[in-house]
């Protein structure tokens, strides 16, 4: 059985990484919550523009997303930054501290100068990132890796080359006991009864095919029919020419496991193996929902070079071909363009993905890290109040 080592939490879960973030509850704070990160060497921003003037459900995504990026497996430590009554900063930490997390929340009020505040900030993240460094590793199993399954600029190779090899690297981790979550509900329109056949039972077949139906109703009530044509200029150029045919290959990063559960964006799963979390097509979104879902690891196959990364994840870039991999080849981990010139094979690669998705858990840093490529994005479903 393969195994990996990771940071053990007190709640039980494992990380691949031991960061120690700083985090804002509203879009007002981005700013101060980069500067704040700039005071310690070592800390890293998760600055975003949500929080405010939102519609209830589009607030409660928001929270659920803030407190699955703090309380991720792969952070050691999170500050928040709110502001003002009412902030829920307090309450997130108070539920974090509640499952063990190493957590504090800075509010600022009427009366208190920025500096001040920055002052205190700096003194508990420098505390906190002394604690990460005495913090050891154990041996963990397979059965407790979670990865996420991300396209992003797919090309006519897509399907041919990258998606199906992850598609083998996701079946073997399934097999192997662990957990892949695929994204993009976009991305499965035209192609939603292939993964809808393929679910362990009809209750989860129905919620599937449903958050497929609403994201597409969604999208019609803004008077666009996105099954007429592709969804992107990026994938026509690739060499894409419908919708469905993006999404045949796209389904394809998920392999053959039967399809477990269907979560929604940030959910984390309640069973193992092959699941489905309802994500928006924009990579930076849907990356930040499938790390605060919980995947330690995110696989990202991308026909154009996409240097998308996260704060708090490995983002492991496959390659769909061999030019690309030629012009950005410091951008890509993996290059499947291996397939077309026929010196391996799709199960060879996907064997490929997954050897460095383990070397990745055993804290070999990806080329997005490398980089330190860490966007950070939370999927808003309805328009600002």
């Amino acid at each position: 059985m393969k195994t990996f080592e990771g940071y053990r939490r007190p709640n039980g879960s494992i990380g691949v990484r031991n960061h120690v973030i700083v985090i804002n509850t509203v879009g007002e704070l981005a700013g101060l919550t980069k500067r704040m990160a700039q005071l310690v060497p070592g800390v890293i921003p998760v600055a975003h523009q949500a929080g405010k003037a939102q519609y209830p459900e589009d607030l409660e995504q928001t929270i659920r997303t803030l407190r699955g990026t703090a309380g991720h497996p792969n952070v050691s430590a999170a500050l928040f930054l709110g502001m003002g009554k009412g902030d829920p900063a307090e309450e997130i930490v108070s539920a974090l501290k509640n499952d063990g997390h190493y957590v504090h929340a800075i509010t600022f009020q009427k009366g208190q100068s920025i500096s001040d505040v920055l002052k205190e900030g700096k003194l508990w993240l420098e505390m906190a990132l002394g604690r990460s460094r005495n913090e050891q590793k154990e041996t963990a199993d397979i059965t407790e890796l979670t990865i996420g399954l991300e396209c992003g600029g797919s090309d006519a190779w897509s399907g041919i080359t990258a998606n199906p090899a992850i598609g083998v690297c996701s079946d073997a981790v399934v097999r192997d006991g662990g957990t892949s979550i695929l994204a993009e509900t976009t991305e499965a329109i035209g192609a939603e009864h292939i993964l809808a056949n393929r679910a362990i039972n009809s209750g989860v077949g129905e919620k599937f095919l449903k958050i497929v139906k609403d994201y597409e109703m969604r999208i019609r009530d803004t008077g666009e029919d996105i099954r007429s044509a592709n969804p992107t200029p990026g994938n026509m150029a690739g060499g894409l020419t419908t919708l469905e045919e993006k999404s045949l290959g796209c389904i394809k990063k998920g392999g053959n496991s039967p399809l477990m559960e269907v979560v929604a964006y940030a959910q984390r799963p309640a069973q193992k193996g092959f699941i489905f979390m309802d994500t928006p097509g924009y990579d930076v979104e849907s990356v930040a929902g499938l790390a605060a879902g919980g995947a330690q690891i995110v696989l990202f196959s991308t026909g154009k070079g996409s240097p998308t990364g996260s704060p708090i994840v490995p983002v492991m870039k496959i390659g769909t071909n061999p030019k690309l991999y030629d012009i950005m080849s410091e951008h890509i981990d993996v290059n499947a363009g291996k397939i077309i010139d026929g010196l391996n094979t799709i199960e060879e690669i996907g064997e490929e993905i997954y050897q460095k998705v383990m070397e990745a858990a055993n804290g070999i840093h990806t080329a997005a890290e490398k980089h330190k490529n860490q966007e950070f994005a939370i999927w808003r479903l309805a328009e600002t109040i």
